[in-house]
């Protein structure tokens, strides 16, 4: 379920272009979690060519259009809900932070946290270098103390791991 603002619905609701393409009526959750709209036309010379229209973008570039800045030019969501597009939620970030909010790949589960035999390595990237935090007996702790440095040095645009709670084996 996508979150807008009344104004902003309004805005999908009323405009010619979107209502005629049924814009609000083809929305879709994309593979990447946004709202979508994609839809195929066929172009006079008889190939086509796909339309792919981002919720979030869209919202930003019609109602955010002077928080953008050549730095701050990526839209993203304060509370990684890239379903919640209210206007409060939309935020223009650099490619910097927008790297640093983006999902972990790593095998641990966490941001900057790796398995290395029976231990695990918190590392964070300081100017484009890793840097070792340290080692530690689980990948929760690893991950807590990857946060503690990510917010110290990053603050509200720092990556924060969620940390899973694990079950006694007892």
């Amino acid at each position: 379920m996508v979150l807008l603002d009344d104004k902003v619905y309004e805005y999908l609701t009323s405009d010619p272009y979107l209502v005629r393409m049924g814009f609000i009526d083809n929305l879709r959750k994309h593979s990447s979690g946004c709202a979508v709209f994609q839809k195929n036309w066929k172009k006079a010379d008889g190939t086509y060519k796909t339309e792919t229209i981002y919720l979030h973008k869209l919202v930003a570039e019609k109602f955010m259009v002077k928080e953008k800045t050549p730095q701050k030019n990526l839209v993203g969501t304060k509370n990684g809900n890239k379903l919640d597009c209210r206007l409060e939620n939309i935020v223009y970030r650099s490619r910097a932070v927008a790297s640093r909010k983006r999902k972990t790949s790593s095998k641990a589960g966490y941001t900057g946290v790796y398995q290395e035999n029976n231990r695990y390595r918190a590392v964070i990237s300081i100017n484009r270098k890793s840097v070792h935090i340290g080692m530690f007996s689980t990948p929760e702790e690893a991950a807590l103390a990857y946060n503690k440095k990510s917010r110290e040095l990053y603050g509200e645009n720092g990556k924060i791991n969620m940390i899973k709670l694990r079950k006694d084996k007892s």
